[in-house]
């Protein structure tokens, strides 16, 4: 079964107007290119669509409801897909959706983004923050053009660019006596109350580090900014793995970002898109990340802990 483009338009407009003759006016076609075309769709489906009365035009039958309601559809998508055709094409335009699952993403993200929105192209942005799962399930099911992710638990058909792996830190108030340290070690850090990132996947790995040391928790947040305000305000350390570029909280009280010296697993965060085929402002988008993060980026957003003697 196939139908035309041509086909269909007409027996929309047919039944929009509930008139052969004033859809073939707006078409300005004949009438018998109208009627052609309601039989075209019906031999299509092998149904009765529409219901002709001399006096008082046509009428979609209930089958005829639903089927012009689905090709409507259809037919609007289609010209949606016209209309955007240069823009998916040659990338100058159009919609660019990102998903991250990256707290300090605000830090970096305006900084990539300026390199490929800088000559005024027109580029339409949608950012969403979102758990590491939404965003590959979101880059999958196309909800998302590309994803900034913690890629150590990519899903098989998720293809992505490492950018940067992030050693986990210790933040800690300005005022406290750790914090003039060159490094720290988890044996120091134990002896302190801990406030805990309670985000899915980091979760777990600060959980692992924990337990593993036996450490105090004194409370859960599941924001990064919330974790730095609660240290901040005297309340506990934290253990984080990327760091924004300010030293203030939203307190306005100062922390610092300590290196821990024990050999810790770092979280590595990449970016998710279409390696096969991508539109080519996901293919600039990719590269400015890469760019960002292969030229300064990398030391900006992590703290590197000392080496090993």
């Amino acid at each position: 079964m196939s139908l035309s483009f041509k086909a269909m338009t007409y027996f929309t407009a047919a039944l929009r107007h509930g008139n052969i003759a004033r859809a073939a006016a707006e078409l300005n076609i004949a009438a018998s290119a109208v009627s052609a075309a309601i039989d075209q769709v019906e031999a299509a489906f092998d149904l009765t669509l529409v219901t002709r009365q001399r006096a008082r035009g046509i009428q979609p039958t209930a089958s005829g409801r639903v089927v012009a309601a689905k090709i409507d559809r259809l037919l609007e998508e289609y010209r949606a897909v016209m209309v955007q055709g240069a823009d998916l094409r040659h990338g100058a335009g159009g919609t660019l959706r990102i998903g991250y699952y990256a707290p300090i993403a605000p830090a970096f993200l305006p900084r990539i983004l300026d390199q490929i929105t800088a000559d005024g192209s027109g580029l339409h942005l949608h950012l969403d923050a979102c758990d590491n799962d939404a965003a590959q399930s979101g880059l999958l099911d196309g909800t998302y053009d590309a994803i900034l992710f913690v890629s150590d638990v990519a899903q098989p058909a998720v293809a992505f660019d490492p950018l940067v792996q992030a050693p986990p830190y210790c933040l800690l108030p300005l005022s406290h006596p750790l914090a003039q340290l060159e490094a720290v070690s988890l044996a120091q850090i134990a002896r302190e109350p801990m406030i805990v990132l309670n985000r899915p996947v980091v979760s777990g790995y600060y959980q692992s580090l924990l337990d593993a040391h036996d450490l105090e928790i004194a409370a859960y947040a599941n924001s990064t900014e919330m974790v730095r305000s609660l240290v901040g305000a005297g309340r506990g350390c934290a253990i984080l793995n990327m760091h924004p570029l300010s030293t203030e909280t939203y307190a306005a009280d100062r922390v610092v970002a300590v290196p821990i010296a024990d050999p810790l697993p770092p979280l590595t965060l990449s970016v998710g898109y279409d390696k096969s085929r991508p539109r080519r402002v996901v293919a600039d988008f990719a590269a400015a990340c890469r760019a960002h993060f292969g030229t300064g980026g990398a030391g900006l957003a992590t703290v590197v802990p000392p080496p090993q003697a």
